[in-house]
This record gives structure tokens, sequence and C-alpha cells, in this order.
């Protein structure tokens, strides 16, 4: 979605011929997609440290 955001961004820039607001826009898209993966990123290694496996079957196990 994030992607599909910034293409939207680069495409009106380019038919407005303004850089300025639409590459903000980028950038503020890129830190919030960056700030995403380091979040599921977190979410897999602990995960893994508690179970010592990411197996999908034991993720549902913790449920309840």
């Amino acid at each position: 979605m994030l992607n599909a955001v910034n293409i939207n961004l680069v495409a009106f820039g380019a038919f407005h011929n303004t850089t300025s607001p639409a590459r903000c826009s980028r950038c503020s898209c890129i830190a919030i997609a960056a700030a995403e993966v380091g979040v599921g990123l977190a979410i897999v290694l602990l995960i893994y440290r508690n179970l010592r496996s990411v197996d999908l079957d034991d993720v549902d196990a913790m449920k309840g």
C-alpha cells in the first residue's frame, strides 16, 4: 500500500511539475514503511526467542 502511495505521489508531482511537496511526502512514506518493517521483525524475533521456532502452528497454540 505504501508503494502505491509513493507511485501516486510521483505521478502527481510529474503531472503538476512540482517536486518539493511530493518529495517530502515520499520520504515520510518511506520512513513509515521502514518503521513497519522494524516492528514486524521485532515480532518475529520475539516469537523465535520465546518458542525457539517460527512455526505458525506453534504460534497458534499461544492463543488464550
